[in-house]
């Protein structure tokens, strides 16, 4: 097999379940060391326990909520707008996949930038950031609209000409690496490697708290488009993971929906619809100041 030999789309999807279920168990076994280095460093408590299993139960319902929203919706879109309005049917072969990969990775970024950037996206990605451990169970942790943003990110590239399945794929592929980043247990790797590419280095960065980390390193496999766009931080000091507030709870039902319950309590509590709107567009930061400022007044 060559770079220009025809694929088809059964054997694209064959080989994604195959790298999906690998990533899967490679990430089960090291998050199995990853339990044993919190347990020698004396880490180990009830809340990590009882945060990683909300991880897992988060997973589960987001999986559900996703294989809903493709059959009804995702799937039947990518392939009308390839059949209707895509500017071409590009052979199905490893250079359009290599291709569609880096493309499916500049969509993520703008994708995962957007969800930092408005009120509506933070409010189902706040859940993978609410957890104060940083470990392979927090790549598991999701939102109840996480599988319905990536469609208007990644559409675009079904109609430059992209079969759907192969769209799908690098979809899959940019979410599987990031998988791999949420370990505290790698430091760095070689200058070279970080340089390009996304490391646990950088995503840690990304998770973080401390006021210089906020809002960067959005990357999902190519760090260099943080470079590129100016979101970039490197991590210098120690991180401190969650987010602001804390949310205190190991409950997967209200972790789940955490952040829309915010942001129901915003828009129900707004003195105006421009106001609303302004919490549905604007980013949370926004939101947070404006709060500020009101306290201060009653104050």
């Amino acid at each position: 097999m060559n770079l220009t030999t025809l694929w088809t789309e059964v054997q694209v999807y064959a080989l994604e379940q195959y790298i999906d279920y690998i990533v899967f168990y490679i990430a089960m076994a090291y998050f199995a060391i990853e339990l044993f280095v919190y347990w020698l460093k004396k880490r180990m408590s009830m809340d990590l326990i009882g945060d990683s299993l909300t991880n897992f139960v988060t997973l589960g319902v987001t999986l559900a909520v996703n294989y809903a929203l493709a059959a009804i919706f995702y799937v039947a879109a990518f392939y009308w707008i390839y059949e209707n309005i895509s500017l071409s049917h590009l052979p199905i072969n490893l250079w359009t996949i290599f291709a569609c990969v880096v493309l499916a990775d500049v969509a993520y970024y703008w994708e995962h930038r957007f969800l930092h950037s408005v009120g509506i996206g933070w409010a189902t990605h706040t859940v993978h950031h609410s957890s104060p451990h940083f470990n392979l169970s927090v790549a598991y942790r999701h939102g109840p609209l996480d599988g319905l943003f990536p469609f208007l990110f990644h559409a675009p590239l079904v109609m430059l000409g992209f079969n759907p399945i192969v769209v799908f794929f690098c979809e899959v592929m940019v979410q599987l690496f990031q998988t791999l980043l949420h370990t505290e247990t790698i430091r760095k790797f070689p200058r070279p490697i970080e340089a390009v590419f996304n490391t646990p280095s950088h995503h840690r960065v990304h998770h973080a708290t401390n006021r210089q980390y906020l809002d960067k390193n959005y990357a999902g496999i190519f760090i260099i488009w943080d470079r590129m766009f100016g979101t970039f931080a490197e991590e210098k000091e120690p991180v401190r993971y969650g987010v602001f507030p804390r949310i205190n709870t190991n409950n997967p039902f209200t972790v789940y929906f955490k952040g829309f319950q915010v942001l129901g309590s915003r828009l129900w509590n707004a003195p105006n619809w421009k106001y609303r709107l302004n919490l549905l567009v604007k980013s949370p930061t926004w939101a947070w100041q404006q709060e500020q400022v009101s306290k201060r007044n009653v104050a």
